[in-house]
């Protein structure tokens, strides 16, 4: 499945028990040697009185909170498969709930925002509004938690970024002891932010929903758009909403690839999607 080209793997693991290590996800993971994705979702039976478990993977094998396109991908098809109009994933990060916005649309409700340096984490005490990278010829970055830790940075030109570079370097700086998500966002006006990201353990990807979500939340902190935004990706446009409730809002549209049967290196089959 994909969302705005944002590719994952979904393995339904509720009908037979999957074990999945780190070497498995990686060979799943290469795009010419397996099936290829930005991160891999594996389905397990609830624990905590939601719909499913969600349990998310990077192509590097490590495991991490949440996946904010990933979980949208997830909530269409737990939405299809219950006929609800909403259904609650159990996920690392806490509980998140998907609704049916119509039009192909799928809601997911990414929680609150943390910006407090043990939160997002940070390896030290620092103005998380300002993160001290120290990256010449840009400014400081915003840090916040979306259940996963983000860097953004405001720039003039989003498109003159070398991403790819500064990314890499940036996702491994000793500030983030589990490394971080980094965003480059130019402001197209109130309402409209163009951006990119490098994804931790992933590298460039098309989209990601909560980079989106952290890059909306740091341009409405610095009052340079209100507390809901489109967000001008590469893959597409989410939309983002910061609530007066403190709940993060992120919305767009998903679509299913392909389906089929994968046989793993220990030859159990897994259903994915």
């Amino acid at each position: 499945m994909h969302g705005l080209g944002n590719d994952f793997v979904v393995l339904d693991g509720r009908r037979e028990p999957l074990s999945l290590d780190s070497s498995t996800i990686r060979s799943l993971g290469d795009r010419h040697t397996g099936i290829g994705f930005d991160q891999l979702a594996l389905l397990e039976h609830p624990r905590d009185g939601g719909h499913v478990r969600v349990r998310f993977y990077n192509q590097d094998g490590g495991e991490v909170a949440t996946c904010g396109n990933a979980s949208r991908c997830v909530g269409r098809l737990l939405l299809d498969e219950t006929g609800e109009r909403a259904v609650t994933l159990e996920t690392g990060g806490g509980p998140v709930v998907a609704t049916d916005a119509g039009e192909g649309l799928v809601t997911i409700d990414m929680g609150r925002p943390r910006f407090g340096w043990r939160e997002i984490p940070l390896a030290r005490d620092v103005d998380t509004r300002a993160l001290p990278l120290g990256v010449r010829g840009l400014p400081p970055a915003f840090g916040v938690s979306i259940g996963n830790p983000h860097a953004v940075f405001i720039v003039d030109d989003a498109g003159r970024i070398d991403v790819a570079h500064l990314g890499a370097q940036l996702e491994h700086d000793p500030l983030f002891p589990e490394r971080a998500n980094i965003e480059f966002a130019q402001i197209l006006s109130k309402d409209r932010v163009r951006m990119r990201v490098w994804e931790r353990g992933a590298g460039i990807t098309l989209a990601c929903g909560s980079g989106a979500c952290a890059t909306l939340i740091a341009t409405a902190s610095r009052g340079l758009t209100g507390r809901r935004a489109a967000i001008v990706l590469d893959g597409g446009e989410l939309t983002i909403e910061w609530t007066a409730q403190d709940r993060v809002l992120l919305t767009g549209p998903v679509a299913t690839a392909f389906t089929g049967i994968v046989e793993l290196p220990d030859a159990a089959a897994a259903r994915a999607a």
